[in-house]
């Protein structure tokens, strides 16, 4: 009988794929958990990767219109902001955000109405060191780093400080990075509760891939299965299907579908 070769990886290749893990999140200015927030929460969710969110909370620079030469770090606590993060079912895609923030899957399941997990305001985060990093960001006034600005204190559920951010920078907004802008005020009504303001928006933005997700996700969890499906089909066809985002909008499209 033939000798089978084993499969299992050895322990020295395991070590070594995770010390290249931990260099590719020191390059990016992502720490490790350093114990102000343990990334553990009760209940069947998913632990997550503040590496791997932080590639996702990126991925809507890429259909902004504007080539990215130089990979940004992410802002202060990054891991503490994604470990302590509570489930979230109604993700916009914007600067910041990650499909990973479904973290208990099951009650998209368990719920008879969509509307009732639309996301609210809640209590915001204590990771401090946020508004100074987003002062230092706003004194140099570069893109994308305003977006991701943006997109932290959203995560962290600073809606005021983000709201003002940007009103006090609406008017230096270069043209190419516009319509990124528009998405990130969007995005911030959605979170902080004002689920009609936020597709109001969309609805009059240009049909990105980013906009036209947030047009369907926002139309599911409105009730309305028609129109997200339109928008969520068109926004997967101009995703990849390697992308986290790709198939967050199959999961929605599956539960339009579902819910017809």
């Amino acid at each position: 009988m033939p000798h089978e070769t084993s499969v299992q990886p050895k322990l020295a290749d395991l070590l070594a794929r995770y010390l290249e893990r931990q260099a590719d999140a020191q390059a990016d200015g992502i720490a490790s958990y350093d114990g102000e927030v343990t990334p553990y929460e009760v209940g069947p969710v998913q632990p997550l990767d503040p590496k791997l969110a932080w590639d996702e909370a990126l991925s809507v620079l890429a259909y902004c219109g504007k080539v990215q030469t130089k990979r940004p770090q992410a802002p202060p606590h990054w891991s503490q902001l994604v470990g302590g993060h509570e489930s979230v079912m109604a993700i916009a895609f914007s600067v910041g955000n990650f499909p990973q923030l479904m973290r208990s899957f099951h009650e998209i399941l368990s719920r008879p109405s969509l509307t009732e997990m639309r996301p609210s305001a809640g209590r915001p985060s204590t990771a401090a060191e946020l508004t100074p990093w987003a002062e230092q960001v706003a004194q140099k006034q570069q893109f994308p780093q305003m977006l991701l600005a943006v997109g932290a204190m959203r995560l962290a559920k600073n809606f005021d400080a983000a709201e003002r951010f940007l009103a006090s920078h609406d008017a230096n907004v270069p043209a190419e990075w516009r319509t990124a802008w528009e998405n990130e005020k969007a995005a911030v009504l959605w979170h902080s509760g004002r689920h009609d303001e936020a597709r109001k928006m969309w609805d009059r933005l240009e049909a990105t891939a980013p906009v036209l997700f947030n047009r369907g996700m926002a139309a599911l969890f409105a009730g309305d299965t028609a129109i997200a499906k339109q928008h969520l089909t068109a926004a997967i066809a101009s995703l990849p299907a390697s992308s986290a985002w790709h198939h967050l909008g199959r999961l929605y499209l599956t539960l339009a579908e579902l819910r017809r």
